[in-house]
This record gives C-alpha cells, structure tokens and sequence, in this order.
C-alpha cells in the first residue's frame, strides 16, 4: 500500500477503538498527547487526520479524506454520500428519549401531541416524532443536553447514551429508544474507485483485526 490514503479519525470516545485497532495492524508514531493534527505511517501508507466526530462525514464526502471512522448516529443525522462498508463492532450506544423523572412518573407517552426536545440530533428527534403524529419544537444544542430539563429550557431531550449513567446522575429517565449505533468505516466515493485496491485491502486488515480482537485467547499448554 503506498501512502496515498487519509484515514480521518474521531477524537473523543471513539478514538480508544479506533487505535486499537490501528494498532493491530501495526500503524505506528501515533502521539494522543501531541497537539498535532496529522500523522503519517509510511510503512502503512496511511495519512491520518484526526477530527470532531460531526466533522468526519464531510471530510470523506468532499474527499479531504479517503476513509473515515464515525459513529452510526452521525451518519444517520447527516445521512452523507458515503459508502459504508464495515461496522467495526465498537463505541456501542444508543439514541434515547429523556425526561426528568418527576415528569416520567406521571407522564403518558401515548398522550403527547406537542413536545419541547432539546438534541443534537434534530433530523433523527423531528422523524421520530412527526413519525408518531407528534409536534415537536426543537432546540438545537451541542453540549450538556442533560441540563435543558434541569432549568426549563425543554421538557425532554433526544441524546446518546452509553451506560445511562450520565442520565441517572441528572435524575432523568429513558422513555424511548430511537437508534442504536457502533463505530462505522465510511469510505469516499471517488476513492473507493481510483484507489480500489488500497482501500479494500485496508477495509479486509480492519477486519482481519476485529476478529482478531474477538477471538478467545488461546490456552496455553
């Protein structure tokens, strides 16, 4: 493989999944700590960016990037242009309606007709809801969703969760899964033509490694 492919990366929680498994493939001189950007494996033949999750998408779609790894949540708000040929079996969430719990202990979903939903996921909540014949007036935020019920600015949020723990702590409760999604290899289109045979070799290592990852550990004699 010559070095002619740029993987762009996610920081945040999807990153510890990701090296892992660039790292079983044996891509090296990653610095998590370093302030830099980019990193180059020469002998991978790989250029690696790393980037905000949301911003991954347009990376790959426009052709900054040839790859690109990103959660499933993303691609379905952004719905891009991508091919996406591998589930890389990590950074397993789900997207959930959230309440406060005085609120859920007398509430009747059956009921709603118009909701207030704090996201920052307005396509997937607006689908959602209109889907159930439900109103939905969105307020669209980037961080801390947990506390728009906390202080008023709306009744209910659409959020990822992992463990839930983060929602438990803000006294809100789960009232409805929307979405479930895993760490995502997305691909350029243009790329997977003109480097076809770089980028399925990479695509067939990375699954090479997932099944490496999940395979028992062999008894020692």
């Amino acid at each position: 493989m010559k070095e002619r492919l740029t993987l762009a990366l996610p920081k945040g929680r999807l990153l510890d999944g990701a090296l892992e498994i660039l790292s079983t493939l044996g891509v090296e001189g990653i610095d998590q700590d370093s302030r830099r950007l980019i990193f180059s494996d020469p002998r991978r033949g790989l250029r690696l960016l790393f980037l905000k999750p949301v911003d991954i998408p347009a990376y790959v779609l426009y052709g900054a990037a040839d790859l690109g790894i990103v959660g499933k949540d993303i691609l379905l708000e952004q719905e891009p242009d991508v091919y996406e040929p591998l589930d890389l079996g990590f950074g397993f969430c789900r997207l959930v309606v959230a309440e406060l719990r005085e609120l859920w202990e007398r509430d009747d979903p059956a009921k709603w007709s118009w909701v207030r939903v704090a996201t920052k996921y307005p396509r997937l909540a607006e689908q959602y809801f209109t889907d159930r014949g439900i109103q939905v007036e969105l307020v669209r935020l980037d961080g801390s969703i947990e506390l728009a019920p906390l202080v008023g600015l709306a009744e209910r949020i659409v959020d990822l969760v992992q463990s839930g723990e983060t929602l438990r702590a803000n006294g809100l409760v789960e009232v409805a899964e929307i979405a479930r999604s895993t760490a995502r290899l997305i691909v350029n289109r243009a790329s997977m033509r003109t480097e076809h045979a770089a980028v399925s070799e990479l695509i067939q290592d990375m699954k090479g490694a997932i099944r490496a990852q999940s395979a028992p550990p062999v008894p020692r004699p």
